[in-house]
């Protein structure tokens, strides 16, 4: 698919066919194309963890309640250090956000662009899901997401509106 129509086309999925599962070739892709996100000075601070055993998912699932998540074959997450992110000196910005943003951002356009739905989601209980993902004190979840293949019935939610160019930018 074409980079411009799988920026398009991507929706957040809340509708997750339990018995397709992610294939192991196309979730490497998707791990991948978060492998080669930029970071600042390439510190590339995360990790990629992803749940797709019924136990792992059964203690991700309890991390965020709702009912369309208990479906999705696989969750995943990015994570990280703030200690392993770049820090700017001029005012103690830590780019750890940022890179973990660019980071998911590419996996998510790479599982659109693969045919696996996803819905980026940072609403979920904070300690259930680091206990879930047994991290370490000095580690922090950023984001989840669940990946996996909508029902056949569903329908694909709407693009929704979107301000104009001329709204959003400056030119100086």
């Amino acid at each position: 698919m074409e980079f411009y129509d799988v920026i398009r086309q991507r929706r957040s999925v809340r509708d997750y066919d339990p018995d397709k599962q992610v294939e192991p070739q196309v979730l490497q892709r998707i791990l991948e194309a978060g492998r080669i996100a930029p970071s600042a000075t390439n510190a590339q601070p995360w990790t990629f963890v992803v749940i797709t055993s019924p136990e792992g998912l059964s203690r991700v699932r309890a991390a965020y309640g709702s009912s369309w998540f208990q479906d999705a074959p696989a969750v995943l997450t990015v994570t990280g250090r703030r200690s392993d992110a770049w820090t700017r000196p001029a005012d103690g910005y830590n780019a750890l956000e940022t890179d973990l943003t660019i980071a998911m951002d590419h996996m998510i356009l790479a599982a659109a662009a693969e045919g696996v739905s996803s819905c980026w989601i940072a609403a979920y209980q904070p300690e259930a899901i680091r206990s879930a993902l047994e991290l370490g004190e000095d580690e922090e979840v950023f984001a989840i997401t669940p990946l996996g293949y909508p029902r056949k019935d569903v329908q694909l939610p709407p693009r929704r509106g979107r301000k104009s160019l001329e709204e959003i930018t400056k030119y100086l």
